[in-house]
This record gives C-alpha cells, structure tokens and sequence, in this order.
C-alpha cells in the first residue's frame, strides 16, 4: 500500500503552496482523497507529478531488482530511451542508462525506475558504470550503446568535429567503452559523421599559398580516426546510413550505425523489413495515416496566423511551392529569392507516404510540420507515433521539451533492428545478406564504399597520414 502524506508534506516536497497542493487533488492531477476537511495524498503520485512537470530532481541511483536473464545492454546518451527501447524489445536487459539533459532523465525515471541512471559520462570511470549496473567482477557486458551529441557532426553545424567540446564527449565514449570490453558496441550518429573532418581548417587557409590538408582535415577524417581507434582495439565493426523507413517507421530518418565487434569479425548489416517500391519482396515503406490518422488526444504548439492564412490553401502533401506565384512570394518574403530546395517551408505531411524527419520543434519557418488536414503542427501525441514511442510513455517537462526529446530519438523500429542483429549475433543466429539493397538515398555510405571514397580523397589531396593526439595515447 502507497504511503499517503499531508498536503504540508507534499507541498515541501514540490516547493509549491499549500493551496496548490489543494487545487492538483481536486483536478485528480495527484492521486488524493478527502478525510474531513483535509487532503491526504499517495508519495507515489507525488513522485510521478514531481518528474512530469520538474518539480523534482531526477537523481542518480543504481540498479533496482537486478537479476533478470536476458543479454546486459547499457546505454549512454539515452535521450527519451528511442534506441533503447528498440533494443530492449529485441530482448535486452536495458540495466543503465547515462543522460545529462535534465527532462530527459525525469522521463526516464518515470518509466524505467529500476533502470540505473547517470548523469554526465566524464564523470565516471568504467569501475562505476559497473557497480552502478548491478554487475558482478566476472560478469560480461553483452552491449554497449549510445549516440554520442551530433551537433558536432550535424550538416546543418559549424562541422568543427571532434575539435568541438561535444566531439570530446565521443572520445570519451568510445574510451569508456572499449575499456568496458562488451561483446559488441553501437555508435549512432547522423550523416554528417560521414563527411566530417577530425579537424577543421578554414577555407581562407586553404589552397596553393597554404600547405596541403592533412589526413585529419579530410572530409570523413572524423570517422577515419574512429575506425582506427577500433583498429587498433582489435575490434571489428561495419557501418551504414540507414533510412529508418526501411525498419518499419513511419519516416524517412536517416542515421550512421557502425556495430563494433570484440571478436573482430565484422558484423553483418541491419536486416530490412520494409522497401520503398517495394524491392526484395519487402512490404512497402509505412504511412502517416497508417499511425496518427486514428490519435484523437492532442497537445501542440499553434503556428501564427500569418503562416495559418496559407496553410488553409494548401493540402495533404503540399508546400508553399503549390501556392499561387503572387503568394509565393508574400508567404516567403525574401527567402523566396534565396537558393535551396526550401521544401521545409508551409509543409503539409502526406498522409500516403512516410513523414519527413522529425526536428526538435514543429514550427520553425524553415522546417513547418503541419499536420495533412488539420491547421497546425503535429501534437506530441502525434510525434511520439511517427517516432513510435508507446502512447502510455510519459514524457517529462513543458511540451517544447517534450517535442525536442521524440525529435531527438531514434525511432524504436531501427533501435530493434539494431537489437535483433546483436541478439541473433550473440546466439549464433544466422543473419541472411539482402545484396544491393538500398540502405539510403545516398551513395559512398556502407563501411567499404566510404573507404574506397576516403582513400580517393587522400590521394587527390597527396596527403600523408597524419594523426593529431585527442587523447588517445
């Protein structure tokens, strides 16, 4: 039976006033009930509210209840767990989880309590991520996994690389890792890993007056200093951009998975489930309205009226490019003059087709998520479908928080495409190859390919190899 305490006692907790205490029983916003004149209210409904709304401190614990028999995964940079719930339903015991964001890790401990929570990986060596976990001196870590920040890699950045203070926290990933010597490993990055420099030199420093770039300054030399930490660790790997519509989501999403083997074998790549067109008798990619066309509950952002006039002309899978030209130019202002596709603008989701990537806010001009028929952005609730979170996952902060943290995860499909390749690669299951599949819709991103590419680039640069010290040893 729950403990019940007094509105005073819960009014402490929370740092909020009597009164409000009072106002959150009668609205059933806390689990209450009436004795006399005064409210006595379950700790643990208290608690729930404290994490929703960050009134209470998610803080660092270890594991609760261990002792489940399923393959170990820890997770770092765990967001809103869309990776880890992937892998936990391909049958992991998801038993810690390493978050800084302050919402995240209250969603986090609203729904995975047992779960070990950590704040920020440079504060711990493997010896506490170990203890922390629950785990034993002879007990093996089965999989590691985690996506480092992207910002330092985004296309959309400054593309400083590892040079950048985040690019520093994959260091420190990828140390911390190896040192905990799972069987297997997950990097989960976005594109722009593949094309990212270790280090950056500007383009005012660069051509006949300057000395050649270096192997690191290479477009792709972040990636290559990866694979030759792995190398060099004696773990084997492969990496693809994979299209997360191609695992079943309800999106076109596109990120780098590289599978980090310590028995040195490269492993095989993720197992598709769907196809576009459809290819290798895979069913096709799908829908927007095959998730949200039945949601009825809604909580979302409202776009201004001075976008709404013309989002009222436009529908389901249209852009201000079907806007007559004399709107055109009034809807876009001076953007209609600059150059780029700009097909983020008045941007209506089709209902007949996956949604374009989610972003950390429906209603920025250049990147508009509108809903196919309705007048506003897609809902949290919508959000969460598309990146096919459960819609009894509760998410915790003010909605904008809630928006950036389904925004920022990985879609559960992928995670458990990820997670049934390393499970099935644990009990020496066969994965079968699906040759010439298109992974993404882009060229040079499987692990050979972009190899064959970057050696193409060392030599039209004539560079010799060249490592900087980042830490490493």
């Amino acid at each position: 039976m729950s403990t019940e305490i007094t509105t005073k006692d819960a009014a402490n907790q929370l740092s909020i006033s009597e009164q409000r205490v009072r106002t959150l029983c009668r609205t059933s916003d806390l689990d209450a009930r009436k004795i006399g004149n005064s409210w006595v209210i379950t700790q643990k409904s208290l608690d729930v509210y404290g994490l929703k709304t960050a009134h209470k401190v998610a803080e660092d614990h270890p594991a609760y209840n261990v002792g489940k028999k399923k393959p170990i995964a820890l997770s770092f940079f765990s967001g809103a767990m869309g990776l880890d719930l992937g892998i936990e339903k391909a049958g992991f015991d998801i038993r810690l989880a390493c978050e800084v964001d302050k919402f995240c890790r209250q969603t986090i401990a609203l729904n995975r309590p047992d779960t070990a929570l950590l704040t920020d990986i440079n504060q711990y060596a493997a010896s506490d991520v170990r203890k922390a976990a629950g785990l034993a001196k002879g007990d093996d870590v089965d999989l590691i996994m985690g996506g480092p920040p992207c910002q330092a890699f985004s296309t959309a950045g400054k593309r400083k690389g590892l040079e950048d203070e985040r690019g520093n926290v994959f260091i420190k990933y990828i140390d911390l890792a190896l040192e905990l010597n799972p069987k297997y490993f997950i990097i989960e990055n976005v594109r722009g890993l593949l094309s990212c420099p270790m280090m950056h030199r500007p383009h005012d420093q660069r051509g006949s007056k300057f000395p050649d770039l270096c192997e690191d300054e290479l477009k792709g030399g972040a990636l290559n200093f990866i694979i030759n930490r792995l190398e060099n660790s004696g773990y084997g790997y492969s990496f693809n951009l994979y299209n997360s519509a191609n695992f079943g989501t309800p999106q076109v999403r596109e990120r780098v998975i590289i599978v980090c083997s310590r028995n040195g074998r490269k492993p095989p790549f993720l197992t598709p489930t769907h196809s576009e067109n459809p290819e290798h008798g895979l069913p096709k990619w799908n829908t927007v309205k095959g998730c949200i066309a039945k949601l009825t509950e809604h909580n979302h952002l409202n776009f201004p009226e001075k976008r709404l006039k013309y989002y009222r002309l436009l529908k389901s899978g249209q852009n201000w490019k079907n806007l007559p030209i004399d709107l055109q130019k009034k809807a876009m202002g001076k953007s209609y003059y600059s150059g780029g596709g700009k097909t983020g603008f008045l941007r209506r989701l089709g209902w007949d087709k996956p949604s374009p990537t989610l972003v950390t806010h429906p209603t920025m001009p250049a990147t508009d998520l509108a809903h196919p028929e309705e007048d506003r952005p897609l809902s949290v609730e919508e959000y969460k479908r598309i990146q096919e979170f459960p819609d009894s996952w509760d998410l915790a902060g003010p909605i904008i928080q809630q928006y950036k943290q389904v925004g920022n995860a990985v879609p559960l499909s992928l995670g458990h495409a990820v997670g049934k390749l390393i499970f099935n690669l644990l009990h020496e299951i066969e994965t079968l190859p699906f040759n010439n599949f298109k992974y993404s819709r882009y060229k040079h991103t499987s692990d050979s390919d972009w190899r064959a590419q970057f050696d193409r680039e060392i030599f039209a640069h004539q560079v010799k190899p060249e490592q900087h010290e980042l830490g490493f040893g």
